[in-house]
């Protein structure tokens, strides 16, 4: 956030938007009263178990618990909505205004030579890829101020109208700028077609992106609550275990680039829930051809080493079957770096 405010970087705000709308929320219970201190990309159980973590505190790492870990995130988790908040508009040196993060709010400021402006942005990014924004004052006149809006990197042309006009089309990875004289009641509708693309990780393995969202392996979940009789004081008087339910050794099959849109199924529900990050209330999902693995198994509480792809001849079911991909925040338990068969 601080280095978007300075910089004005594209590229801070995508990865801003990267933590906040998929490592945040998986890692809080959904009533805010429990949270993880570790979480994992390949995260398939959640239990008391020493890892090969750098640190271990008794095995309480990846429990969801008031105190489980180290204590620092009980304070600190609650923070980071706020200050998402916070940091979702941006004064400019022109005496203008900056939407560099998107998400519904409202905001008043001061633009030009001290006008007070009010602009109220209504959306259901990033699972929507229409933003909105209504400008009002209390002015007779219109009044002039440069209005600067972010195009994500990921978006391959973005499309803006005014007023239900076509203003421009552009691409990805730029400010654009709208300097221009607004009437109160002027509206500004930015659209981000979001489009799926993969990015390569460890041993060859691939993510599934599409937007500001990377999606993940939905998987079936057993919650358990364990009474702590062995050191309550440090780590709360509970904690939960989370086991999986469902099979999640699944490599996927290899897809060209440029086949994904065709190959991958994109699946929206009609209207968001008010709190939409868990399996249940996950506004999108994407279906896709996969194959198990059945070598790939677990390995001290976690997934084992992640097969390399795409190796020649490694042991694959026959079977191809359909999987289902949810948003990564929106899953507690995932696979969400996957292997890679032909």
């Amino acid at each position: 956030e601080n280095m978007l405010a300075i910089s004005g970087s594209v590229s801070y705000a995508d990865q801003l938007e990267k933590i906040a709308f998929n490592a945040l929320p998986t890692q809080v219970s959904d009533d805010f009263n429990t949270r993880q201190y570790y979480q994992q990309a390949n995260q398939v159980q959640i239990n008391r178990e020493i890892r090969n973590f750098d640190q271990n505190h008794s095995g309480t790492d990846l429990c969801f618990g008031l105190l489980t870990g180290y204590a620092c995130c009980t304070s600190n988790m609650h923070q980071g909505w706020p200050k998402f908040t916070q940091n979702l508009w941006y004064a400019t040196h022109d005496k203008g205004l900056a939407a560099l993060i998107y998400s519904p709010s409202e905001v008043k400021v001061f633009v030009a030579d001290g006008i007070e402006v009010t602009v109220k942005e209504e959306t259901d990014y990033p699972f929507g890829e229409s933003v909105k924004f209504t400008v009002t004052h209390q002015s007779k006149q219109t009044v002039s101020f440069p209005f600067h809006l972010r195009i994500p990197e990921w978006c391959k042309k973005a499309t803006i109208k005014v007023n239900n006009e076509i203003l421009s089309e552009v691409e990805g990875n730029r400010i654009e700028i709208l300097n221009r004289q607004w009437k109160s009641g002027d509206v500004v509708e930015l659209l981000l077609p979001m489009h799926i693309f993969k990015n390569n990780w460890y041993e060859g393995s691939v993510s599934v992106e599409r937007g500001p969202l990377t999606y993940a392996l939905k998987l079936g979940e057993k919650w358990k609550e364990i009474k702590n009789d062995r050191d309550p004081i440090e780590y709360g008087d509970k904690y939960y275990e989370v086991y999986p339910t469902t099979p999640w050794n699944y490599a996927l099959i290899h897809t060209p680039s440029a086949k994904m849109n065709e190959v991958y199924q994109v699946n929206k529900k009609t209207t968001l829930a008010s709190y939409p990050w868990n399996t249940q209330n996950a506004p999108l999902e994407i279906r896709v051809k996969a194959k198990k693995i059945p070598s790939w198994k677990m390995y001290n509480g976690m997934t084992g080493p992640i097969p390399f792809s795409i190796t020649n001849g490694m042991e694959a079911a026959t079977e191809i079957e359909e999987i289902v991909l949810i948003p990564y925040g929106c899953t507690t338990l995932r696979i969400s770096q996957f292997p890679v068969v032909r």
